[in-house]
């Protein structure tokens, strides 16, 4: 058997734990775990094997991690080497082909981590710039070797870090962001979804600057826009409101805690020459809609895409009476038969249990709720049947009588 030269040990797993990893979930974590063999540091390849010493995966080892090992192949011929990740990121680029060729969308997602194969790598592509994301120790171990392979791949005039998220800490890393090669843009960046065209903070911007998963959904939320008054709630830079004025809305609010948010959503009516009446209402979601259901005001389409509220199994609970509580006021805004778009970006949060407090916040305000529309995550965020941790978001269109 050939070796992989970076292979600097192996775990061995407890009688019993081999199940998860001969299905391919790509995730071994501590419990699974009998002991250690030779001297891996945190950051190397290692081998997995069963309770008998018999090959079953590899992948990079991480003991400060509740997730151990990532995995990356199952072929014990398979070098985790500079040609690995390069026939990976081809294979993801490949997956890709055709938003890579659409001149109407120039912001899509490259690499979905395990999704593709590589896990804690995450690649967002916005016109002429990449940024990137390393989630785990085992990427950023790797990142120059990335670094100088998406330089190859893409010629880009940048490629920018955005390892600024809470997860790294899981991992025992630091939050870090920064230019990995080339210049930074001393601008937004202009780029175009579905024709349309958005203003993207890479350095600054929520994620890597945009939701980019929303994409379709988006468009689909926009073909029930024409003539309605919309309320876009946690609008950040108004994509939701864009789309809505674009297919002909007759009015359009957007409300977010950010004032420089809001600034950016009417910049980014502007920057389509959309003319719709608008509206910015900065404050705290909660507070702002039942200060608005007590004035009495009323739309015909209502948009809910709240950021995450649920981090772990320990905040779920407190997490469902958020997307309750926010639906309920959601209903409440809604002139009888109006529209209803209900988001969770909560992966703890499954598109049952999701449905369930839809279901609640109806029954509490005495709202009669039909689904017309179940949403996921865009096609550039695929979902690996062996790892459904890949599908986090979900989203419903509903008619409210």
């Amino acid at each position: 058997m050939m070796r992989d030269r970076e292979v600097r040990g192996a775990v061995r797993l407890k009688p019993g734990r081999s199940k998860s990893v001969n299905n391919r979930h790509p995730w071994v974590f501590s419990g699974a775990i009998a002991r250690r063999e030779g001297s891996p540091q945190p950051g190397d390849v290692v081998d997995v094997l069963d309770d008998g010493g018999r090959f079953l995966a590899r992948g990079y080892y991480n003991p400060r991690s509740q997730i151990v090992v990532r995995l990356l192949t199952w072929d014990p011929d398979e070098a985790i080497d500079d040609t690995f990740w390069y026939m990976r990121l081809g294979a993801s680029m490949a997956r890709r082909e055709a938003l890579g060729e659409d001149p109407d969308t120039t912001a899509f997602r490259l690499v979905y981590a395990e999704s593709d194969g590589m896990p804690g790598l995450v690649v967002d592509c916005y016109e002429d710039w990449v940024v990137v994301q390393a989630l785990t120790l085992g990427i950023e171990a790797r990142m120059e070797a990335l670094t100088a392979l998406l330089r190859e791949a893409l010629a880009p005039r940048g490629i920018i870090e955005r390892s600024d998220v809470d997860v790294r800490a899981q991992e025992g890393l630091a939050q870090r962001a920064g230019v990995l090669y080339g210049e930074a843009p001393d601008a937004p960046v202009v780029v175009r979804e579905n024709g349309l065209r958005f203003r993207v903070d890479l350095l600054r911007g929520h994620k890597t600057g945009f939701y980019l998963d929303q994409r379709d959904n988006r468009r689909k939320v926009a073909a029930y826009a024409a003539g309605a008054e919309v309320l876009n709630v946690f609008a950040y830079t108004g994509g939701f409101g864009v789309y809505a004025a674009s297919a002909g809305a007759a009015r359009v609010a957007n409300l977010d805690s950010s004032a420089d948010a809001l600034r950016e959503a009417e910049a980014n009516l502007r920057l389509n020459d959309l003319a719709t009446p608008s509206e910015s209402i900065q404050g705290d979601a909660f507070q702002a809609l039942r200060q608005i259901v007590a004035a009495g005001r009323r739309y015909d389409l209502v948009v809910l895409d709240p950021p995450k509220f649920a981090f772990s199994k320990g905040q779920l609970s407190a997490a469902t009476r958020g997307y309750k509580d926010i639906n309920m006021l959601g209903m409440r805004l809604l002139r009888p038969g109006g529209i209803l778009a209900t988001f969770s970006c909560s992966g703890l949060v499954s598109e049952d249990l999701f449905q369930k407090v839809l279901f609640g916040a109806g029954v509490d305000v005495g709202r009669e709720a039909r689904i017309l529309e179940r949403l996921g995550q865009g096609p550039d965020h695929p979902v690996l049947l062996t790892f459904p941790e890949g599908a986090y978001l979900k989203g419903f269109i509903c008619r409210v009588e």
